[in-house]
């Protein structure tokens, strides 16, 4: 059986938050019609989506504090802060991809808008899916927890040592299997993911590079949700994090569509990230790592990153002048 500190209420009053926040932000799209969003409406908006996901924080530590008490409500609101940064910095990772994705087929950037509405959406029922699936598994079978650490710990490892892969998109074999599938057009036809030509149905190239961004979304999930369960099992904490997360995320993109360049050290953090997370779900059973502690690494691990980052960008910066 799943526990959860999640009441009826709680649930509640969760969905309410993304309901009524997905239907403004929709709304407001919509009003743009072609016209994508700035720079600074990515910022304004990334801003409103982690201020929320603070605040829900706040309301959720609020709650438990009142029900059951200061350390359950600490212990817990820890907890979701750190699922919270975990899911937010791999997230950046996923973001790069829909980079490379929009790149390669020339998708126009009030076009991006469109599919990563869609994309978004799709991304919430599908990880809302396994979220619930790997909840009940591990309250099922608790060597699962092994099995993700090390999965963890190689996939970590793997990232590190990876190369840049020069292929094209085209020649990827699962592009080349959803094109000999699909009927598809030659070029795209604006905001359109079907026409029909002669009677007859044709997808876009929309559809294919909407699929590519739903499977980046499904792969990067595989990662980041084992990572949450590292910190906690509790579904409820594991998808509201989860989901606040991802809800930004179509704001990041277009916050870090233009500088993505200049992040060539945030795969190294993240895969030291991943290596934590894998031997702190490994050990679980001979070394317990309390959840403040896990929060302070994570968070220091980025701290660094970025440090790191911002020198080596300077440092390239000063040789490119001479």
């Amino acid at each position: 059986m799943m526990n959860s500190v999640g009441t009826p209420w709680l649930w509640g009053s969760f969905a309410a938050v993304i309901v009524v926040m997905l239907a403004i932000d929709l709304l407001l799209q919509g009003r743009k019609g072609a016209h994508t969003m700035t720079m600074k409406q990515a910022a304004s908006w990334s801003l409103v989506w982690v201020s929320l996901s603070l605040l829900f924080n706040f309301g959720f530590w609020y709650y438990l504090n009142e029900t059951a008490g200061r350390a359950v409500a600490d212990t817990q609101a820890l907890a979701f802060l750190t699922g919270y940064l975990i899911e937010k910095a791999l997230a950046v990772d996923n973001v790069f991809v829909w980079l490379m994705l929009f790149s390669y087929f020339a998708v126009p950037a009030n076009l991006q808008r469109r599919v990563l509405i869609y994309g978004v959406l799709g991304a919430i029922v599908l990880r809302t899916i396994m979220i619930f699936a790997g909840s009940w598994l591990v309250s099922q079978f608790q060597w699962l927890l092994y099995l993700f650490g090390a999965f963890l710990l190689f996939t970590g490892i793997k990232m590190a040592l990876a190369k840049e892969d020069d292929s094209a998109i085209g020649d990827k074999p699962l592009v080349k299997w959803l094109r000999s599938r699909l009927r598809m057009t030659d070029s795209l036809e604006g905001e359109r993911f079907f026409v029909r030509r002669n009677g007859i149905l044709f997808a876009t190239p929309l559809v294919l590079v909407l699929i590519l961004v739903e499977l980046s979304d499904v792969i990067f999930a595989v990662d980041s949700i084992p990572a949450i369960f590292a910190v906690t099992t509790d579904p409820f904490i594991v998808l509201t994090s989860n989901l606040f997360a991802i809800m930004g995320l179509r704001a990041m993109y277009f916050l870090l569509a233009n500088v993505a360049e200049r992040f060539s050290m945030l795969k190294y953090g993240l895969s030291v990230i991943l290596v934590f997370i894998g031997i702190k779900m490994l050990i679980i059973d001979f070394f317990h790592i309390p959840i403040g502690i896990s929060l302070g690494v994570v968070a220091g691990i980025l701290t660094l990153t970025l440090l790191i980052n911002t020198w080596v960008n300077r440092r390239n910066d000063r040789l490119a002048k001479k």
